[in-house]
Parts: structure tokens; sequence; C-alpha cells
């Protein structure tokens, strides 16, 4: 039996690119006390078991992110 690799994905939008999510975050956290936050972006993380990383930046073109309004990056974790 193959041992499987163990991959994490974080996608989030490119620079330039409208994010309301992290912007809602950045207005709200000076109400709660956190002062200085100049950016937030909100990205997802996505991790799977593989058998073969081979595959993986084929994975993330095609399903895991949107190449016009993502970026991504991946790792093998142990």
């Amino acid at each position: 039996m193959a041992e499987s690799l163990k991959i994490r994905v974080l996608v989030r939008p490119k620079s330039g690119i409208l994010d309301p999510q992290g912007e809602a975050v950045r207005r709200a956290l000076p109400a709660l006390g956190f002062g200085g936050v100049k950016t937030v972006h909100i990205g997802r993380l996505v991790e799977m078991e593989v058998e073969s990383a081979d595959e993986v930046e084929g994975m993330c073109r095609r399903l895991l992110a949107n190449p016009t309004i993502e970026e991504y990056e991946w790792e093998v974790v142990s």
C-alpha cells in the first residue's frame, strides 16, 4: 500500500482584486480594539491526501482556484 502525501493549498484573491470579505473584516477590527490593520485578504485553505503530488498543480489550475482572480500556492506537509 502506497503512503499518501498530505498537501496544503492556499488560495487567495490576486492583488488588486476586490475582496469584500477582507474589506469587511478590515473595517470591523478597529471597533474591536485592533488598530493599525491596513489590509485583510480572506482566502481558503484546502488540505488533501494524495498518492502523488504530480497532479496537484493541475488540480489547482483547473478546479481549486480561478486563475483569473485568484492566486495559489501549495506545499507537501508532514
